[in-house]
């Protein structure tokens, strides 16, 4: 028989270890640099998802992440759950994230699938979602910001793909992917008619 809940954490840890692996090897300045207009940042990425995944799976079942979250307050200032503040260490955010995804762990060990919560934020006609819907839901969130990771980190440094056991290319050398890149370059011309 399926262990559905134990197939759908695996998942969610998975795109949590992509995560925490796209700040690897990075100085500190790479970790925090915004990388596109709107700011968006590795360790921010991270800053966010540990408040995202103690709210889910910490108050939205009653059982409250022990640690105060100033950004996640309703009267924070707007994205300051996005980038990491000159005072906020890589090994505060990161430790906080992983003593998150603990907290989280514990919920999804503990309760059933179809056990509800209550996410006060959601519209009321969803405000009661199961387990199961916030684990599809939070790994969902999880794999979104790792495919933003994933193109920060491309931009920082060149490193791309999937995991750090399997990056899910198609090959490492430079030299194939100058050549892919200008042939999707000089398909898009051609299309746009330049």
């Amino acid at each position: 028989m399926t262990d559905h809940k134990a197939q759908l954490h695996r998942y969610l840890r998975d795109a949590r270890d992509a995560m925490v692996w796209k700040l690897e090897g990075l100085a500190e300045y790479e970790a925090r640099r915004p990388m596109t207009p709107t700011g968006t940042n590795l360790l921010g990425l991270v800053k966010h998802l540990a408040g995202v995944e103690t709210g889910y799976f910490g108050s939205v079942f009653g059982r409250p992440f022990p640690e105060p979250l100033p950004w996640m307050s309703e009267d924070a200032e707007l994205n300051s759950d996005l980038w990491a503040a000159p005072e906020e260490s890589r090994a505060d955010i990161l430790g906080l994230y992983e003593r998150a995804c603990a907290h989280a762990d514990a919920t999804i060990e503990e309760l059933d699938l179809d056990a509800t919560g209550t996410v006060h934020w959601w519209p009321e006609e969803r405000r009661h979602p199961t387990l199961h819907l916030l684990l599809v839901h939070m790994t969902a969130e999880t794999n979104r910001h790792a495919g933003h990771a994933d193109i920060v980190r491309e931009l920082i440094d060149g490193t791309a793909g999937l995991r750090r056991s399997n990056d899910n290319l198609p090959s490492t050398e430079a030299a194939w992917w100058e050549e892919h890149h200008a042939k999707v370059e000089a398909a898009a011309r051609k299309a746009g008619g330049g």
